[in-house]
């Protein structure tokens, strides 16, 4: 085990660890958003919303996550001319944008499956209770629905958020150098395929217990009121 190299390489790293972390919370967020109304449009009876909705989802949740990269980041290019007329080229051919969409679109299907479960899962007797107190529509929504359907997905998210911080590893395949990009330049130069691939190892294991530990006090804090009661 060569220390010396990882030490001096551990500044490159840490520079790919800091991406990962801005892809992995770039994604998040915005999936976030977009993974509230898919799932209302899942439940939706309207067909013209919940047939395309279930087709994106499914799209997304059915084809692996490396091959959704490839057809964005250089699929675009076929369609160059009509992205330029858009002005859209300038964004689709930053393999960093195409690479948060991508994670985005796909951890939005992903989170809009969950939240559609946990809507469905809210105990009836809850929303007949909000609604005696004069809830309805978005309020009873936003209020009663909404809070505990987040209540019930927590766990199921945390994995979720956990599997996307991993398969950032995958941005590499469209030249992003994160944590997975900088070890394999670093190894592309030194040969040190040991030591620059167990170090990335290793950062990802403490990234990946920081959001465990995080989940796990979010739903403690949200549940507590549950373990009172019991």
């Amino acid at each position: 085990m060569n220390w010396e190299l990882i030490g001096e390489s551990l500044p490159k790293l840490l520079a790919g660890t800091g991406v990962t972390v801005q892809l992995t919370l770039f994604s998040l967020a915005i999936g976030l958003l977009l993974a509230v109304p898919l799932a209302l449009a899942r439940l939706s009876h309207n067909p013209l919303l919940k047939y395309p909705t279930a087709g994106f989802v499914f799209y997304f949740r059915g084809t692996p996550l490396l091959v959704q990269l490839f057809l964005i980041y250089y699929g675009s290019g076929q369609f160059r001319d009509v992205l330029s007329d858009m002005g859209l080229w300038t964004y689709f051919r930053n393999a960093w944008f195409c690479a948060v969409l991508t994670l985005t679109l796909n951890t939005a299907a992903y989170t809009a499956e969950i939240f559609r479960g946990a809507i469905q899962a809210v105990p009836r007797g809850e929303i007949e209770a909000g609604k005696a107190f004069g809830m309805s529509g978005w309020l009873l929504f936003r209020r009663v629905t909404l809070p505990k359907a987040f209540r019930i997905a927590l766990p199921a998210y945390g994995n979720e958020v956990v599997f996307l911080l991993q398969a950032t590893s995958l941005v590499s395949a469209i030249t992003v150098i994160d944590l997975t990009g900088a070890a394999d330049l670093i190894r592309s130069k030194t040969f040190a395929v040991y030591e620059m691939y167990l170090t990335a190892a290793v950062l990802y294991l403490i990234m990946t217990y920081v959001l465990v530990y995080g989940f796990r006090l979010l739903e403690k804090r949200l549940n507590a009121y549950q373990h009172r009661s019991a």
